[in-house]
């Protein structure tokens, strides 16, 4: 875009549920500034849309067939594309709105949005603004505390109470009978707890743990 306001903004749109597509779309093309170029329905269709149309902006569904929207953007920023890309999601996922924004994302939006709230999201990131829903603002605000301090919210509280128990010293038979669990529903929370810290058994875990300062 040149930044002139009055600019025609052109979009390409991909979504694969045809009902929500065509009310996308019909929203663009009632908007003066905007035109449309595609309307696509997976994400390889998309990605070589964007290559060959060079749209102003791409509005793209996270989960789309044979390509994400997320893979789109990440190999539209590869080959230095100009196409300033807004993603479409049903819900906020915490680590597709890091992923995405990490990408270069110019918007995150979700669903609920009406067709008028997207379209003033298409003309202001084609200003060169970036978007992001309220939703999103809150996962990506959660994401970096996290990408910040490791290990403050990996484990649930079940996991955190079976960690400090083995910190102690108590075998799974003996935390089994304390919170009242089956010895084998024990034993998964430990496998997820090894997973989220990366190791293989029980004391790793806790000096992985306390490296992490996830133990007192």
């Amino acid at each position: 875009m040149s930044g002139r306001e009055d600019a025609v903004v052109r979009v390409v749109v991909a979504e694969d549920h045809p009902v929500f597509r065509r009310g996308v779309v019909e929203a663009v093309e009632r908007r003066a500034e905007l035109t449309l170029v595609g309307e696509l329905a997976d994400g390889e269709a998309a990605l070589e849309a964007i290559r060959e149309l060079r749209p102003d902006v791409a509005l793209l569904d996270v989960r789309m067939p044979k390509l994400t929207g997320i893979e789109v953007l990440e190999a539209a920023a590869k080959d230095g594309l100009p196409t300033r890309i807004v993603l479409l999601t049903g819900y906020a996922d915490p680590d597709a709105v890091y992923r995405a924004v990490a990408a270069g994302a110019a918007g995150f939006l979700v669903k609920s949005e009406s067709g008028t709230e997207i379209c003033e999201c298409l003309v202001a990131v084609s200003r060169g603004e970036t978007v992001l829903a309220p939703e999103i603002q809150r996962e990506l605000a959660g994401q970096l505390r996290t990408k910040a301090h490791p290990g403050a919210r990996m484990l649930s509280p079940r996991e955190r109470e079976i960690l400090e128990l083995i910190a102690a010293g108590e075998l799974a038979p003996d935390i089994a009978r304390r919170l009242g669990l089956s010895p084998a529903t024990v034993r998964t929370h430990l496998q997820h707890l090894y997973e989220k810290l990366g190791v293989s058994d029980r004391a790793a875990a806790v000096a992985a743990a306390m490296r992490r300062g996830m133990l007192d």
